[in-house]
Formats: C-alpha cells, structure tokens, sequence
C-alpha cells in the first residue's frame, strides 16, 4: 500500500550520530519519555519502523510533519528535505529551472556562483550524511551477533536481513549522491565505532569502488522485480543504479563502465517493469500505479508532511495566471512564485504547445519567454508538469490534500534506462544500432502519439541529440546537472543560457563549479578533510 512508508514512521530518534558533522547534524535531544536506538532494537517488529525511518528520510524533514523535531538543524525545516535540496542542486544550476526567490545563498544557483558557506550546500550535504547515518545505525544492529544476543526467531532473522538488504542499497544511494555532487567525502559505515571521532576522507575511486561492491553484492539479495511492497525497493533499483554509475565512471572516475551500463540496462529492461502508455500519468496524484516507476519516494497528502518533495516542486512552479487555475487545474491552494525555464531549455521542443511532442508542459499565459529579470516569475515560461490532480474521464479530481501532495517523485524510472543505452551505445559500450533506435523510438512514439516523431540511426548519432532527448524527456526529474557534466556542458562556455554565470544571455562559468565545495562548517570541524579544488 502506498502509506505504508509513512503510517509507521513516528518514533524513531537516533542517537549515535556521525560526530563530525557538527554543525546541522546536532538533533534535538530526546527527554525521558523516548527511545533510544538499543532499547528500540529489542522488539524485531521496530525494524520495519526503523526502516521506514530510513526511506522517509528522502523526502521527510523531522519527527512531526512539516516543523517541530527537525532531523538536522536548520533556520527553516522545509528547506531541508533530501529531495527538495537534490532538485536545488541539480536543476536550478542548469538551463531547466531559474529560482525567484531571494533566500541568501539560493540566487546564486542561477548563476553558478555558491560558495563554502552556503547554506544550501549544507543542507544537501548535511542530509546526505544524516541517511548515510541513519542506514549504518540500521545495518550496525542488524548484524548476526546482535539478532542472536535478542534472540529473535529464524523468520524474524530472515526479515530483518532482507530489510537489512535495503538498508545497503539506500547507503549506496547516498553515497552515490555524495561522490556525484561533492566527490571526495569523509567515510563512515557500520564497521566505525559510534562516538566522537573525525572521519578521514575517501578518495573517489575507492568511494565509486565501495558503491559498486555494495551493489554488486546486494543485487541478488533483494526482492525480485516487482515483488517488493510499494515504496521500497527491489533488485531492479540496484540495476538501475549500477547503470547510472558505469554510464558516468568517465566523469567520476576516469574509467570506460559502458559495456557495464548497457549490462545492467539490459537486466533492467527485461524486468516486469514496463513503460507508462501516457507520459502525463506519471507526475499526477496517482502516479503509484505506474507500470514505469522502479523507485518512487512516496508522497500523501493525508500521511507524510513535508514542504520538501513534490510539494515543493509543484507549488514553487505555480505563480503568475497560474494562480487563477491552481486549484481546478494543479490541484493545490496557490503558488509560491519560484521556478521557470530558460528560452534554451524550451528552444529543445518542437512547439510549446505540446501538440507535437506531448512532453512539453508549458505554461505560457502571462509569461515571457526571455528572463529579463530572474526575480520575476512572469519572466520565464513555467511548467505545469507535476499536477496534483486524478484524471477520471472528463473530470479532474484533486488530491487529497491542496497543500501537500499525492505526487510520488519518480526517482528512477524505465524511460531513464532506455536513454541510457542509447547512450552508452553511442559512447562505444556495445549494444545494437537498431535496439538504441528503437528504445528513443517507443519513448518519441509514446511523446508524439504517432511514429511522425521517430529517428533513425543517422539522427541518434548527432551532436548532442541523445542530451536533449533525455532533456525532452526527463526535465525536472533531478537529472540534468550531472547529464550536462557528462557531456562536458555544464560550466565553460560550450554551451551558455540565460543567467548561466550572472548574465543574461550567459557566459563562461569555472570548471571547479562541476562539484560543490564540502561546507565550510564541516571543513573546520574536521582537520582531516581536503576542500574541492577552488573553493
């Protein structure tokens, strides 16, 4: 069921935390009334509470819904969500999203230009290594020796290393987001001793390397394809994430994986997992029963509360004539006047009507196309892709919520795996001409409704095109920062838009931009650590 993630999460503090991390991941202490982890481990059935804990953490900010019993220690605790700083990061910097807000330290994703001390780079920081935390703890009391000293069953042992199982790849996950945005890292696992220590600093071929193992070994011990309960994932997801890894090695590592992607885009692709026939249907209300989505970070507008995830992607996308409609169309009570798209970014589609290719969501009403001033919302076309609304015949049905949504993000999905063996057959990792053409084809047929929009071999072969495709395809899904890295786009001045580097018609950004800086905060409390280069 799709609440099961969140109907379970509600009395779960730790308290061994990665000490180095001073600064955000101080947690608010518990009183005398509270559990502590190793009293908490006594009873098997808190093993699911506590993975549950683990899973919400992507999307949810603390103990009691939107404020109150923060995770980490912020000025504001919406702002501090797993996934709404993974969106910040990876879209706002890029030719798929300008900010209009004025929040200190958040203009500067428009630009290129954050520092050490933003207080946005901490917050992606800081909650990737409170997951690393929380999964370590998990996997820490779920060992041999532990189960055996509680004396639990052998069906109680074999659930809770089957959660145990999960426990490594969602570990995996985000040290997979730490290499990607930040590259060098302190490491910590369950093998560390809990109390004060100083973590020492991982290089990024062994952190890539350690990412690999993990999911390497952990693959065959997950549920199989689609045999998992809804919001937890399976082996398809470590699959799915060995391929991500193995498409970018040459970024992260200097390596050629892309006969691995296309393996495990291959494993993928033969799963029970199969592609949505309506692109649309994948970002509304009901988007849980997609046949598409491999890991969806659950959402309901009546069990989880959170002003991070895709409540924040939907009402910071609304603003302008947008909020005439808001309701009736997007099922939510208003907008927050934040995120447009660059003219670049829309210059990708064929028209913005959508009546060619049916993946162009854009709202037009109101709205220029050029970004004379990014603190305008009406300057810059908006996207009405996430809609909070069930499609019922004729009619549309809000979510249950209009302020909190019922949008699950679609974290990794099937259309991704397609593009990414096109790609990793065009980069020389094998794979067959016809099958790469077919892949883009199905998703083009599915975009245009016909076969008018198909390509031949010729055209996937083109500068660039396998870039924009995924563009058309996967725009505003937390992908584009690290895709334009992969095709060396991101900073320098190969490829300019509007603001890229604090002008408007964009200009030349350092390459050091390509990761961000560890924060300043953890920089000092943590002598062991080198800074990025740059920063």
């Amino acid at each position: 069921m799709k609440k099961i993630i969140f109907n379970i999460i509600t009395l779960i503090i730790l308290t061994t935390l990665m000490s180095s991390c001073l600064k955000v991941l101080d947690t608010v202490p518990l009183d005398e009334d509270e559990v502590t982890s190793a009293g908490l481990f006594e009873d098997a059935t808190a093993y699911k509470q506590f993975l549950a804990k683990v899973y919400a953490g992507l999307t949810l900010t603390g103990q009691q819904g939107p404020a109150g019993l923060p995770d980490i220690d912020v000025a504001d605790e919406g702002f501090s969500s797993y996934l709404r700083q993974l969106w910040v990061h990876q879209e706002i910097p890029t030719d798929e999203a300008v900010v209009a807000w004025g929040d200190p330290g958040l203009p500067e994703f428009n630009y290129q230009a954050w520092t050490s001390g933003s207080d946005f780079v901490e917050m992606m920081y800081y909650r990737i290594f409170y997951q690393i935390t929380l999964c370590n703890e998990f996997i820490r009391e779920s060992s041999d020796e532990k189960l055996d000293e509680r004396g639990f069953s052998d069906a109680d042992k074999t659930l809770i290393q089957e959660y145990k199982n999960e426990a490594r790849f969602l570990r995996a996950f985000s040290y997979w987001h730490a290499l990607d945005m930040f590259g060098s890292v302190p490491f910590v696992t369950e093998e560390n001793a809990t109390g004060a220590f100083l973590p020492e600093q991982i290089s990024k071929a062994e952190l890539f390397k350690y990412i690999e193992d993990e999911l390497l070994e952990v693959k065959d011990l997950l549920k199989a394809s689609g045999a998992n309960e809804y919001g937890r994932i399976d082996r398809v997801a470590a699959w799915t994430l060995l391929a991500k890894i193995y498409l970018n090695a040459q970024v992260y590592v200097s390596s050629d994986r892309y006969s691995d992607c296309i393996t495990y885009c291959n494993e993928v692709i033969n799963s029970t997992y199969s592609l949505d026939d309506n692109y649309q249907d994948m970002f509304l209300a009901n988007n849980h029963t997609s046949p598409e989505i491999i890991f969806g970070i659950p959402h309901d507008g009546i069990s989880s509360f959170s002003y991070g995830g895709t409540t924040f992607i939907v009402h910071a996308g609304i603003g302008g004539t947008m909020n005439d409609v808001c309701e009736s169309e997007y099922g939510v009570d208003g907008g927050w006047g934040g995120h447009r798209v660059t003219p670049e970014f829309v210059s990708l589609f064929p028209d913005v009507t959508g009546d060619i290719d049916g993946r162009a969501k854009f709202y037009t009403d109101g709205q220029n196309l050029e970004i004379n001033d990014v603190g305008s919302f009406t300057d810059g076309y908006a996207i009405d892709k996430y809609r909070n609304v069930i499609y019922t015949g004729t009619d549309t049905v809000a979510g249950s919520n209009l302020t909190f949504m019922d949008i699950d993000f679609p974290m990794f999905r099937l259309a991704d795996v397609y593009l990414m063996y096109a790609e990793a057959h065009l980069r020389g990792g094998g794979g067959d001409a016809g099958t790469a053409v077919g892949y883009v084809n199905d998703l083009r047929e599915r975009a245009y409704g016909d076969a008018s929009g198909n390509i031949s071999t010729v055209q996937l072969n083109h500068p660039n095109f396998i870039l924009d495709e995924r563009a058309r395809e996967l725009y505003w899904e937390g992908k584009r920062r690290t895709d334009l890295i992969r095709f060396g786009l991101f900073t320098g001045n190969s490829y300019l838009w509007s603001w890229k580097g604090e002008v408007q018609e964009g200009t030349s950004t350092d390459a050091k931009y390509n990761v961000f800086p560890i924060p300043s905060a953890e920089m000092n409390a943590n002598p062991n650590l080198v800074q990025n280069p740059g920063y």
